[in-house]
């Protein structure tokens, strides 16, 4: 029987948005749809947002975010950022225009109370039965790993960046 998965790529690794992105690139290998939500990042100027772009009527692309959470006051001025964005990502699944829709770095929406968390599940429950719905980020909870066909957790090794060396073009963006 074939369905659309859920798919989730999680842990404090790096690679979970370069993983969602290379299911994205064969799903467009394939002329597939895909559609791409970015929820924390900010920047429309990555590599990634960049390279799919390029995809035109194959792949809608949307960064929504405010950059990372790091206080109360940084969480209080997102979460009315963080619902308009999760009313966008329910649109693109509801209207099933998608064969796989993105959510990258979602988890972090449910870990920082962004988003109510069984909300959620009972949405992906919901979801069209054919349509791949890819989860990215850091400290996937429950209600997203419970409902998951598929999960890979990213750890860390080694890092750059506890050298001191900064984010790379090509790299981390």
């Amino acid at each position: 029987m074939s369905r659309g998965f859920l798919i989730v790529y999680t842990g404090n690794g790096k690679g979970k948005t370069t993983a969602a992105f290379g299911l994205a690139l064969r799903c467009l290998g394939h002329k597939k749809k895909v559609g791409v939500v970015q929820f924390i990042k900010s920047r429309e100027t990555s590599g990634e947002v960049r390279a799919l772009k390029k995809f035109a009527g194959l792949v809608d692309i949307r960064v929504t975010g405010t950059g990372f959470v790091t206080n109360e006051e940084d969480r209080a001025r997102n979460i009315p950022v963080a619902q308009k964005a999760w009313a966008l990502a329910r649109d693109m699944i509801l209207k099933s225009h998608y064969d796989m829709v993105i959510l990258d770095e979602f988890t972090h929406l449910l870990d920082l109370n962004l988003l109510d968390g069984s909300e959620v599940g009972a949405f992906l429950d919901s979801r069209p039965p054919q349509m791949h719905i890819v989860i990215t980020g850091r400290h996937a909870c429950p209600e997203i790993l419970d409902r998951a066909d598929l999960v890979t957790e990213m750890n860390e090794v080694r890092h750059p960046f506890t050298k001191g060396i900064k984010a790379q073009k090509g790299i981390e963006y």
